[in-house]
C-alpha cells in the first residue's frame, strides 16, 4: 500500500485500483484489567501504563472508481463516551462525502461499531445507504436495537467466504462476539485483512497472543482465532487493519520471538 494523504484523523493509501482509507471516531479509555493472562485466568498487568487503557476507535473505508464505497463498521456516533463518535468529523477532513457510502460492513453489533450509523443529531449519517452487511449469527443482536430500526430492511446477511464486491469478501473471526466478522480485501497488489476487535490491546498482544479480552464473548476460541491469525499474517506478509489498533490502525505483522509485532504503515 502506498499513502497518498495524511491528516490528523485520518490517513489514505492506495492498492492497485483501490482508495483504502483508515478514519478515526475517536477513543475509549477502558479498565487495564480488563486484560486477562489468558482463557479463565487472572488479570495481566501491562508494563509501563496506569489503571487505564486508551483504545482507538478505528474504521476502514474501501473506494474503487465508479462504484459506492464499502465501509468497514462506522463507529459509535452519539450513544457513548465524548470521545468517541467523530467518524463524520473525520471525513470531513479528508475531504470525504458521507453519501459516497453505499455499503456499511459490520465487523459485529458492538455500540462501538454501528451507533454512527446515525449522526448527534438524529439524522442517517450516510444519505445513500443502500446495504448493510452482517453475520448471520448477529442480525438478532442488531433487530435488539430498537433505535436501528429504520435500518432493519437494509441487512445483508453474509458468511464466511461470501463476496461483498469484486476482491473483496467475509472471513469468520470468532470469539469476540456473535458472528464476529473480518473483511478481506485482495487488491491485486496487496492483500488487506480488516479484523475488527481480533486485538485490543496491541502493545501487548502482538507479543502475548494469548493475552485475552474480558469482553471477549469466548476468550479460548478469540484467543485460537487471534494466534491462527497472526501466523497467518506474518507467513503471508500480509497487511492487518484493526479497530482499536492505535491509529491509522494498519501494518504489516512480523515474527518477533516468541510472538509478533507489528510494523506500522509508514
Amino acid at each position: 500500500m502506498i499513502v497518498t494523504s495524511r491528516s490528523a484523523n485520518a490517513l489514505g493509501c492506495t492498492s492497485g485500483s483501490w482508495k483504502i482509507w483508515s478514519l478515526s471516531d475517536g477513543h475509549v479509555d477502558m479498565p487495564a484489567d480488563l486484560l486477562r493472562r489468558g482463557p479463565g485466568l487472572g488479570k495481566y498487568p501491562v508494563p509501563g501504563t496506569s489503571s487505564v487503557l486508551r483504545l482507538s476507535v478505528n474504521c476502514f473505508l474501501l473506494e474503487q472508481p465508479g462504484t459506492p464505497g464499502v465501509l468497514i463498521d462506522c463507529g459509535a456516533g452519539g450513544r457513548w463516551e465524548p470521545s468517541l463518535g467523530h467518524l463524520d468529523r473525520t471525513m470531513a477532513e479528508a475531504g470525504i462525502d458521507p453519501s459516497s457510502v453505499g455499503t456499511v460492513a459490520l465487523t459485529h453489533t458492538h455500540l462501538d461499531h454501528l451507533n454512527g450509523l446515525i449522526t448527534r443529531d438524529g439524522r442517517q449519517a450516510f444519505a445513500n445507504l443502500r446495504r448493510i452487511v452482517i453475520a448471520h449469527d448477529a442480525v438478532t443482536l442488531f433487530a435488539d436495537e430498537s433505535h436501528l430500526e429504520r435500518f432493519r430492511p437494509l441487512l445483508v446477511p453474509v458468511g464466511n467466504g461470501d463476496r461483498l464486491a469484486d476482491h473483496l469478501s467475509a472471513v469468520a473471526l470468532p470469539g469476540h462476539a456473535p458472528g464476529h466478522m473480518g473483511y478481506v480485501l485482495d487488491s491485486g497488489e496487496d492483500r488487506i485483512l480488516f479484523c475488527g476487535d481480533l486485538i485490543h490491546v496491541p502493545a501487548a498482544q502482538f507479543a502475548r497472543p494469548e493475552l485475552t479480552w474480558a469482553y471477549d464473548d469466548n476468550q479460548t476460541t478469540a484467543c485460537a482465532t487471534r494466534r491462527k491469525l497472526l501466523r497467518e499474517a506474518s507467513e503471508a506478509q500480509s497487511w492487518l487493519a484493526g479497530a482499536h489498533m492505535a491509529k491509522p490502525g494498519m501494518g504489516r505483522v512480523v515474527e518477533e520471538g516468541s510472538g509478533y509485532a507489528l510494523l506500522p504503515i509508514a
